[in-house]
């Protein structure tokens, strides 16, 4: 695990327990972040100077999720350097691969991880720490058979993923990717041992498209509402990612 500054140990929760190990999917292009200007790879986009993929690392880090699998584009070998640079403990693997999906990207990061249930989520879902980690200890509470998704309501992506659930307050998933929905999926995942291995039909080919089939096929899934997430994919975004920063940082400090 990456090693902790005491101060800030004494300040976080003791850890999600029972969570076998941890995912993050960093092989977008980032296209649309480059159209806006920014010269460096998406998970290395700052927010409030800090990268994406640093802020992501520190979440799993604070949440005791260990070891931490992360798979990197092919052209991204910047991303590999800064993260063996910046966290030379660090307790996992990183892949590097250019894969065809983020369903593929997602099996990929599963077989490196051990047994069990493991936490997920992509580089760009941006969200204050104690959201995520309030996500994190929320889902480790639920039965082992469980998959789970955070939601919230803040729409600010392209096509989202709605999420329609029993109780407007999150509860047992009914819909993922319908064309209505009480929330949206916010990037962060928990999948059970079950959800890892099962076996898809040939036309899922996205991670979207597994929650969508998990839920039809009748897997327990169970959406946990957290705060504003913001979907970094633009320019526009990464402001928008700094303002909640900053109001984060606010609402601790006072």
């Amino acid at each position: 695990m990456i090693p902790d500054d005491p101060a800030a140990v004494a300040r976080e929760p003791e850890g999600a327990r029972g969570i076998a190990g941890g995912g993050i999917l960093a092989a977008g292009e980032g296209s649309r972040l480059r159209r806006d200007g920014f010269r460096v790879a998406k998970p290395l986009v700052p927010v409030g100077g800090v990268p994406l993929v640093e802020h992501a690392i520190e979440n799993f880090a604070a949440a005791r999720v260990a070891p931490l699998a992360i798979i990197f584009n092919e052209s991204d070998g910047d991303c590999v350097r800064f993260v063996r640079a910046r966290f030379p403990a660090l307790d996992g693997d990183i892949a590097v691969r250019t894969t065809a999906s983020t369903l593929e990207s997602f099996r990929e990061l599963s077989a490196r991880l051990p047994p069990g249930r493991i936490l997920v989520a992509t580089v760009d879902a941006w969200c204050p720490r104690e959201d995520f980690l309030r996500f994190a200890l929320e889902a480790a509470s639920l039965p082992d058979g469980e998959t789970a998704v955070a939601v919230t309501r803040l729409v600010d992506d392209e096509r989202p993923l709605r999420v329609r659930s029993q109780g407007p307050g999150g509860g047992p998933v009914v819909e993922i990717g319908g064309e209505t929905g009480d929330s949206v999926a916010a990037g962060i995942f928990l999948f059970s041992e079950r959800a890892r291995r099962v076996q898809t039909p040939p036309d899922v080919a996205r991670l979207r498209g597994l929650l969508r089939w998990l839920v039809q096929a009748g897997e327990p899934v169970r959406a946990i509402p957290i705060g504003d997430v913001v979907d970094v994919d633009r320019g526009t975004d990464v402001l928008q990612a700094e303002a909640l920063a900053g109001r984060s940082a606010a609402w601790v400090s006072g």
